[in-house]
């Protein structure tokens, strides 16, 4: 009884949690960060055991029943015909924004990039630029338009800053490549599919075929987003 509980548990973490390093920063006090004062130390003391938060998963047993779940959860979804947004209370711009392009997202038609500048649970200020129409694939978003978890950069995402501890990271997805330190216009993306470049410099010109919207949000410091339409190529 007590194996299969523990099984219950990890499942749980694993639906729960995208990364493992999410995982850790939920068992993370702002008391820990106080004293410690570096976000990677604290997680090493949390997944080292040698704090009271409990049992915690190595990250091997995390990251393998990741992997195992990952082709159950995406036929799952493959055969839900109804939208993550759909029927939800949506209050705020920016998830009203999201619930609008999620289906041309899923579908392929906008691989739209989101920025946003928040707070970590931690209390640190973040952010980062994601590939909306690959987390979507790769999670479930009825907690976000649910309002029971807030969507936040990832140092798995296209580009992730810790304003804090000056964390650096940059990931590319299925959708696009990261071009980073550009000499003139910093951070760029190019899409795989149509192999077009997204600026997402604020002081760039407007782009037609990628679009920047800015939103006011109750729920976040700073969100845009850029829809980048993909042209049919039939």
């Amino acid at each position: 009884m007590e194996k299969d509980d523990a099984k219950t548990d990890l499942d749980e973490a694993v639906n729960e949690f995208l990364t493992y390093d999410e995982y850790l920063d939920s068992k993370i006090t702002p008391s820990d960060l106080y004293y410690l004062e570096d976000e990677k130390l604290a997680r090493q003391v949390v997944e080292l055991g040698l704090r009271g938060t409990g049992e915690v998963w190595k990250r091997e047993e995390f990251e393998s029943r990741k992997a195992a779940a990952q082709p159950s959860r995406l036929s799952k979804r493959s055969e839900q015909k109804t939208l993550a947004s759909t029927g939800k209370e949506l209050k705020d711009n920016f998830l009203r924004a999201l619930a609008e392009r999620e289906e041309a997202n899923r579908s392929g038609k906008n691989h739209s990039i989101i920025f946003i500048r928040d707070r970590s649970a931690c209390g640190q200020e973040i952010s980062g630029y994601i590939d909306y129409a690959h987390r979507l694939k790769c999670e479930d978003f009825e907690p976000y338009f649910s309002g029971k978890k807030r969507l936040l950069p990832q140092p798995t995402d296209l580009s992730f800053y810790n304003w804090k501890t000056n964390e650096v990271a940059s990931s590319e997805s299925v959708n696009y490549q990261v071009i980073a330190d550009h000499p003139t216009t910093g951070v760029l993306f190019m899409n795989k599919k149509d192999r077009n470049i997204v600026n997402v410099d604020p002081q760039a010109s407007p782009c037609e075929q990628s679009p920047r919207m800015t939103l006011k949000s109750d729920i976040y410091l700073h969100v845009a987003i850029f829809d980048h339409y993909i042209k049919c190529t039939i």
